[in-house]
């Protein structure tokens, strides 16, 4: 059963991203978040709760205003082009975006730095959880998309690769 602060932390994660909808299924419990339709809002309040039918309980939907368009970080990085033959690792899940296991520990990876499939590049942060992000390929970090404790999206790309 999810906490009333994990689901409260849960409206924000995905109302500060350009995640549409999310929709989980946790011991029984199924929860649907899911922003209104920019063209349905008619103020920059959230619209009310609704709620859905599910076995043993209702869960409210809710359904909040989309966010500012300057909290949203752009999914590549920024507008420069990146080179096709460069590997992506993006991230698997919403959530923030850790350089470090620990603030005083130093970086996973740093630009220049070589990498194999197993090494671990990062953490991103869901509901308390700590996931570790592995690199995938083996190559050269050429690039670092995102800054430490910043939001990220599922999807988005976080390092460019130079694969070997």
């Amino acid at each position: 059963m999810l906490k009333l602060s994990e689901i409260k932390e849960l409206i924000q994660l995905v109302d500060q991203t350009s995640v549409h909808e999310l929709d989980i299924e946790l011991e029984g419990t199924h929860l649907t978040i899911r922003k209104a339709n920019p063209t349905e809002i008619i103020t920059t309040q959230a619209a009310p709760a609704q709620y859905v039918q599910v076995p043993q309980q209702a869960v409210p939907q809710y359904q909040t205003a989309p966010a500012a368009a300057e909290s949203v970080q752009p999914a590549t990085g920024g507008a420069k082009a990146v080179d096709p033959s460069l590997h992506k690792i993006v991230s698997p899940m919403v959530g923030t975006f850790y350089k470090s296991p620990s603030p005083e520990a130093g970086p996973f990876v740093n630009v220049g730095d070589k990498v194999n499939e197993k090494s671990t590049v990062c953490i991103i942060e869901a509901m308390k959880l700590m996931n570790e992000l592995e690199a995938e390929v083996k190559g050269e970090i050429v690039e670092i998309l995102v800054e430490n404790g910043q939001l990220v999206e599922f999807g988005q790309p976080l390092f460019l690769v130079k694969s070997e």
